[in-house]
């Protein structure tokens, strides 16, 4: 399947500081990849380069086949959809038009812009793939985190993008919240099959069932990288967070459990 991303010996340095070193991944189209760290392991800063946030102090980054340095940036981060729970989005909008700004790049929707009839079936298919159909009108101010989150997801899909990524989509969610998250996921998954995705998060138990493949960062480095199961074992995970770690994982979900200090 062709490439979306590819990212070969990269380094990172911000005041003298390395923060990525040495870090490569390829993913390609219909993959879905969960990238696992502790705070301050680089997994914030190697999913800006994936977005094209940021550049690389050495390596080189290919995003949907254009490498960073070479091409405009502004133009490649529309055809990336990212999905950050702290957007600063204008609080009384309505779900529909949180989702249509994903057209536009815009907290707000533009004076002079109008959405084509085309474009609002698109927006309101997304936000019943998402499971937002009967909240389309809601406003903002008024969604729980859970739902905030899945507009979100809607808003980044918006221009079909061939690449999604998430910022910790799950922070602040309840368990009900959660769940129903990774069941919109899930559900996009199967009606995007060629959709390739980019999670970052702290918790296996937020992992969809459809991930296929995963990184393990360890203070800027890869720790280890490749299909799920290979990757996501107690003993692994256990060296990326100096923990000794059991994990088991049913009906395609993990979950985790410390079995002492490391």
């Amino acid at each position: 399947m062709r490439e979306v991303l590819r990212v070969e010996d990269v380094h990172v340095v911000r005041d003298g500081k390395p923060i990525l070193q040495e870090v490569s991944l390829t993913v390609r189209a219909g993959e879905h990849w969960a990238l696992l760290g502790a705070n301050g392991a680089g997994k914030s800063t190697l999913l800006r380069l994936l977005g094209a946030l940021v550049h690389p102090t050495r390596g080189t980054v290919e995003v949907l086949g254009r490498r960073l340095g070479r091409v405009d940036l502004r133009e490649l981060r529309a055809q990336v959809g990212h999905v950050d729970p702290r957007h600063p989005l204008t609080a009384s909008l309505r779900v529909r038009d949180v989702v249509l700004t994903g057209l536009t790049n815009s907290v707000a929707p533009l004076p002079r812009w109008r959405p084509t009839e085309e474009q609002r079936d698109r927006a309101f298919r997304l936000i019943g793939i998402l499971g937002l159909g009967d909240l389309a009108d809601a406003r903002w101010p008024t969604l729980s985190q859970g739902q905030r989150g899945r507009t979100l997801i809607a808003r980044a899909l918006m221009p079909a993008p061939r690449l999604l990524l998430l910022d910790e989509p799950a922070t602040g969610l309840d368990l009900p919240g959660r769940e129903q998250l990774i069941d919109a996921l899930d559900a996009l998954r199967r009606g995007h099959p060629t959709l390739a995705t980019v999670l970052v998060t702290h918790h296996l138990e937020e992992l969809p069932p459809g991930t296929s493949h995963a990184m393990l960062l360890r203070e800027g480095r890869v720790l280890a990288q490749g299909p799920a199961p290979r990757v996501l074992t107690g003993d692994q995970v256990g060296k990326c967070f100096d923990l000794l770690l059991v994990l088991e994982r049913h009906d395609g979900r993990w979950t985790v459990r410390i079995r002492g200090r490391a």
